[in-house]
C-alpha cells in the first residue's frame, strides 16, 4: 500500500505531501495545500482516513480528510480554540481527539464526528500548567499522560529556580466513552532531577513508557502500573557524547513497532541519538548517533521501521536515513528542500 508524508511549514502556512518509496525511502512531492495559521503539530486517525494539525498563530485546529490512493487532504473543518496548540494526538479508538497547550497551560479533549472532522466546544479545557507539551492515551486508552518541561527564561543549565513550568508529568484517567479527564492519585509525579519531560512513546508489549527530556538531553525510562495508571522511573539514559558541552535540548521520541530500537533528535548537538532496547525488561542501550540537519524539532519513522526522516526547523531541509534492523543505526540517504520552519512530519501507510 502506498505511503504518503505530511510536513508542516509553519512559517508558509502550507502543508507539503510527498510519496515515500516503501523499497528506497525515496521521496517525491506529490502537492501542497495552503494551512493558514502556522500549522505545526499533527495528528493521523488510526484508521489513517483522518489528519488534523494546529495552528499555532491562529489558535485553531483543522481537520482534513484523507484519499486513502493519492495521498491528497482536503479540509473538513476548522474549530477555534482557547490557545494555541502543541501537541495533538487522537485516543487509541479514534473517537475523540486530545490536544496540549504549552503556553495556554491547559489540555482538551474533542469528540471526533463521523466524518472525522473536530465537534466544537470540547469536552475538556482542562487546566493544567504553563509548559504542557504533549498529551497520549495508554495502550489500554484507560489512563492518559501530560509531560510539563521547566521552561526557564535565559540558560537551560542552570538550576530550576526560576522555572515557568513544573518539571513534571501529570497523569490523568482517561473515560473512552465519554473523553472526560480525570486527576489520577498522584496527579503529578515531579522530577527529581532538573530533567523537563517533554514527549513520549509506549512500548509496544511492555508495560513501559519513554519520555524525552527536553533540558535533560535524555531519555528517562517509566514502569507503567496497568492497574492505578500510575508511573515510576527505573532509568535515565544521556542521548549525548561523552565531551559534549555545547548548549542541547531533545525534541520528540519514537519507538519502532517491533519494540526493538528508539530514537531522539538532539537540537544543538543536532544528531539523531539511536538506543536499543531490551525486550524483557525495557532497558535502553546506546547505538550512537547520526548527524541530521539543524535543529531537527520534527522526525518521523515510516510505517515498517524501515526509514526515518528529520526535518531541521533553521535548515528547512528533511534528512532521510536508512535503519540497520538488525543493530538499529542509521546510514544516511538524500535531503529534501522543505520550505520555512517545518515543524510537524508524520508519515502514513493508506489503508494500513
Amino acid at each position: 500500500m502506498p505511503c504518503h508524508m505530511y510536513v508542516s511549514l509553519q512559517d508558509e502556512d502550507k502543508i507539503l505531501i510527498f510519496a515515500m518509496d516503501a523499497a528506497t525511502g525515496k521521496l517525491t512531492p506529490k502537492g501542497t495545500v495552503p494551512a493558514e495559521g502556522g500549522p505545526s503539530s499533527s495528528a493521523i486517525s488510526p484508521d489513517k482516513r483522518s489528519f488534523y494539525v494546529g495552528n499555532r498563530n491562529s489558535n485553531e485546529i483543522s481537520s482534513y480528510r484523507i484519499d486513502l490512493e493519492s495521498g491528497h487532504i482536503s479540509q473538513t473543518n476548522k474549530v477555534s480554540v482557547g490557545a494555541s496548540p502543541t501537541y495533538l494526538a487522537t485516543d487509541r479508538n479514534g473517537r475523540f481527539l486530545l490536544s496540549a497547550y504549552y503556553q495556554g497551560g491547559h489540555v482538551a479533549v474533542h469528540a471526533i464526528r463521523d466524518d472525522g472532522s473536530v465537534s466544537d466546544p470540547p469536552i475538556e479545557w482542562l487546566e493544567t500548567a504553563v509548559a504542557a507539551h504533549a498529551i497520549q492515551t495508554d495502550r489500554s486508552n484507560k489512563f492518559a499522560y501530560v509531560p510539563h518541561i521547566a521552561r526557564l527564561s535565559d540558560n537551560v543549565t542552570q538550576p530550576p529556580g526560576d522555572a515557568l513550568g513544573p518539571n513534571a508529568i501529570f497523569q490523568f484517567k482517561f473515560d473512552e466513552k465519554t473523553g472526560n479527564l480525570t486527576p489520577n492519585s498522584p496527579l503529578k509525579l515531579e522530577m527529581q532531577e532538573f530533567l523537563g519531560p517533554r514527549h513520549f512513546c509506549f512500548h509496544p508489549n511492555l508495560d513501559v513508557v519513554y519520555f524525552s527530556d527536553e533540558q535533560g538531553s535524555s531519555v528517562t525510562a517509566y514502569r507503567l502500573d496497568t492497574s492505578a495508571g500510575t508511573l515510576s522511573a527505573f532509568q535515565t539514559a544521556t542521548t549525548l557524547p561523552d565531551g559534549f558541552s555545547g548548549r542541547n535540548t531533545c525534541s520528540q521520541i519514537q519507538i519502532t513497532p517491533s519494540g526493538k530500537f528508539l530514537y531522539v533528535p538532539n537540537r544543538g548537538h543536532n544528531s539523531i541519538a539511536g538506543f536499543s532496547v531490551d525486550a524483557s525488561t525495557g532497558r535502553l542501550t546506546s547505538i550512537g548517533r547520526v548527524s541530521t540537519e539543524a535543529v531537527p524539532s520534527a522526525f518521523s519513522l515510516d510505517p515498517e521501521a524501515n526509514f526515518i526522516f528529520a526535518a531541521g526547523s533553521e535548515s528547512d531541509r528533511i534528512a532521510s536515513y536508512r535503519i540497520n534492523g538488525d543493530t538499529g543505526e542509521l546510514t544516511p540517504l538524500e535531503t529534501y528542500s522543505a520550505g520555512k520552519r517545518p515543524m510537524g512530519i508524520l508519515i502514513a501507510q493508506s489503508g494500513g
